[in-house]
């Protein structure tokens, strides 16, 4: 039986983090049972003995299945940076309560910022996503975030494109008016954004989806019932470039209440597991995906909620969810594997990266292939979240890691790496010049 879900792992400590990323790529390999393929990955907390990591894989996918596709592990050092260009990647993991990106597209405005300060900015759905709002700039890149820690690690490339066909493929709802939402999003986003696409495809029995919540807070889940979406994508792969999800996430249904009455203290429930579900045909198919979720019931659907945080605004005004998804996928880069072989003019790789902006405590695969690609890293203080990591132990090069208290301040230390200056040097006190005397052996 196909299924995404995930898993937890205790992982000892290395001294001093070296080598940190093959240390856990190995543990990693060690854990995993055959057939599984890991698709997420994220170190929740450090402590002094043991990293708690949390893993996303596949299950119950056939050899040929596992030959084909990419593992997030897959690691390519780049040999060196092109600095022709200044592009930013900027995460906001889902699932794990980020203040700011946490909710419904509330990173909108972090994107546009730090988009003016860059050449290009590669970004995933989670920060600009919100229900009928997409306000990606012209300069962004829409991609889904397994495909982003690809990029970073350097096993895959994007190739920017004009434009997607893009197939939507939704559960068929018992209430006939959620299916018609989904498909007058669709034609909305034909007649809107001039969208080009082989149609909308309902499955029965749906894939079903059920959001939970690991030990570390964050919001996970598991994906079942998955071969009829396989099969439906095997069966008409010429026909589109991506791939737009509407389908429903079981939650008890209290969360729907629960988690605009508390104004941001409860983490999203429902992006978690969307987050597991574009991971897991990302990798599969080398396509870009993403996901909305489906309104489970009339019920749901009338709650009055009244006015609500302004960050969840966008999930009150919504029927389908769908219309960001459509426009962030109409022109998401395409996929370009094993790119030492296949490397053409305009694919952007690892070694066009100039910059990471995170939150603060954030360490999953792309931190730590910044780390080791020599990559930048912007923390930013002010996005708090439920990780409990120090990014400061881990074995940075002198100037690699840059810690700021909020999104301005990112983007004022954005402007100086784009223009070759020191951040610090913008700043008072400047330290002292250091000066050192070594003594010259004599010659023979």
């Amino acid at each position: 039986m196909l299924r995404i879900y995930e898993e937890n792992i205790e992982i000892p400590v290395v001294a001093g983090h070296r080598d940190l990323l093959a240390h856990l790529r190995e543990a990693v390999r060690r854990h995993l049972k055959p057939g599984l393929l890991p698709i997420r990955f994220v170190i929740s907390k450090t402590s002094r003995d043991s990293y708690s990591c949390e893993l996303g894989v596949v299950a119950g996918l056939l050899d040929e299945q596992l030959q084909h596709s990419c593992s997030i592990f897959d690691y390519e050092p780049r040999v060196t940076e092109n600095t022709a260009s200044f592009n930013t990647v900027l995460l906001v993991p889902t699932g794990i309560g980020c203040s700011i990106g946490g909710h419904a597209g509330d990173a909108n405005p972090v994107a546009r910022l730090l988009a003016a300060v860059s050449d290009t900015l590669i970004t995933h759905p989670n920060v600009v996503n919100a229900s009928d709002i997409n306000d990606l700039p012209e300069n962004g890149l829409y991609v889904e975030g397994s495909v982003i820690t690809r990029l970073l690690m350097g096993s895959s490339g994007l190739q920017p494109v004009r434009a997607n066909r893009v197939l939507t493929v939704i559960d068929e709802h018992p209430t006939r008016g959620f299916t018609d939402a989904a498909i007058n999003s669709v034609s909305a986003a034909r007649a809107s954004y001039g969208m080009a696409g082989p149609g909308v495809v309902s499955l029965q029995p749906p894939v079903y989806a059920k959001s939970t919540y690991a030990p570390s807070g964050r919001a996970v889940g598991q994906i079942e019932r998955l071969e009829g979406l396989i099969q439906l994508l095997d069966e008409r792969r010429g026909e589109y470039d991506a791939v737009a999800l509407s389908t429903q996430i079981e939650v008890p249904l209290n969360y729907h209440v629960d988690y605009y009455a508390q104004r941001g203290a409860m983490v999203n429930p429902w992006g978690g597991v969307e987050a597991l579900f574009t991971h897991g045909l990302s990798s599969l198919y080398d396509i870009p995906t993403a996901h909305a979720p489906m309104m489970e019931s009339t019920e749901v659907a009338n709650l009055e909620l009244g006015p609500v945080d302004p960050r969840m605004a966008a999930e009150d005004i919504s029927n389908a969810f769908l219309m960001c998804v459509l426009k962030g996928l109409q022109r998401s880069p395409r996929i370009v594997k094993d790119i030492r072989k296949n490397h053409q003019p305009g694919v952007l790789t690892a070694a066009d990266v100039s910059v990471l902006v995170i939150p603060d405590g954030c360490v999953g695969l792309p931190t730590l292939a910044a780390l080791e690609q020599g990559i930048p890293v912007v923390a930013v203080r002010e996005n708090r979240n439920i990780m409990q990591n120090r990014l400061e132990d881990l074995p940075w090069v002198p100037g690699q890691l840059h810690m700021v208290e909020n999104y301005w301040e990112a983007a004022g230390v954005l402007c100086a790496l784009k223009q070759g200056i020191e951040p610090a040097s913008v700043r008072r006190p400047l330290a002292d010049t250091d000066y050192a005397t070594r003594a010259n052996p004599p010659g023979d």
